[in-house]
């Protein structure tokens, strides 16, 4: 080929873009947002966005925003279900959430991000606001600082500086030397620990999966509020969540 690269299709990288500047909204935005946005002539986004609609990847609501149609979610659940790795953690996430009649999480890391990938629920409690594909920061997270916790120092600080320490309330870590104090715990422990770091009134255990080259490859977590997870049950709770962790690493290694 001689060195020379193969050039992206301008129109599907456009369409992609405004796919993923929707991704940041819960509650849609309009064409001109879009519009401005991307800054792009608006007759250019508005025939991207009217494309997408019609393929059913998009959907306007009764105020004229743009949300996330059906079939994106389809895609998705499909490819969520190609992961090799939840097939075989489901059934220890299940009985993690058995014994602790608390959420279950299973997230990898995508760019800079954990990204939940199984969530197990106990009946009649407590429903946390979390979904399949949800991207949660890694600073303030238990399944984050998991995933994170054993990653090379410079690995770390390239995060930090491209996505940054964001405050999400008071107890929020917020400085890289903090963080890495909390790495070093975790990696001490063996698990990580969000005591109401990323929400107010709740807290979340996770401890990181290893892969046969002992590298860390997800992350399996509990969530409850801190009425649920208390000082009392804290290390009985951490011991589980780290039994269920080595368990799926016993069985992709």
């Amino acid at each position: 080929m001689n060195g020379i690269k193969t050039p992206s299709v301008p129109a599907v990288d456009k369409a992609l873009s405004a796919l993923e500047l929707l991704a940041q909204s819960r509650t849609g935005l309009t064409l001109g947002e879009v519009t401005r946005r991307m800054g792009l002539p608006k007759s250019s986004v508005h025939c991207l966005l009217l494309t997408l609609e019609r393929r059913g990847y998009l959907h306007r609501n009764a105020k004229s925003r743009y949300l996330f149609g059906l079939k994106l979610f389809g895609l998705a659940n499909m490819a969520l279900s190609g992961i090799g790795l939840r097939e075989k953690a489901l059934p220890f996430l299940k009985a993690l959430m058995a014994r602790t009649r608390l959420t279950v999480h299973l997230a990898m890391l995508e760019q800079g991000e954990a990204v939940l990938i199984e969530k197990v629920e106990p009946p009649n409690v407590y429903r946390l606001a979390t979904w399949l594909g949800k991207r949660m920061d890694v600073h303030c997270t238990g399944v984050g600082k998991a995933l994170i916790a054993h990653l090379p120092e410079e690995e770390v600080e390239r995060l930090v500086r491209e996505r940054g320490l964001p405050r999400h309330n008071d107890n929020t870590i917020c400085s890289l030397r903090r963080l890495r104090e909390e790495i070093a715990r975790t990696r001490r422990l063996g698990y990580a620990l969000d005591d109401e770091e990323d929400e107010l009134g709740a807290r979340c255990i996770g401890a990181p999966i290893f892969d046969g080259q002992n590298k860390v490859v997800a992350a399996v977590s509990v969530s409850g509020t801190t009425v649920q997870v208390t000082s009392e049950n804290l290390a009985a709770i951490s011991e589980q969540v780290k039994e269920c962790a080595a368990s799926i690493t016993a069985v992709l290694s």
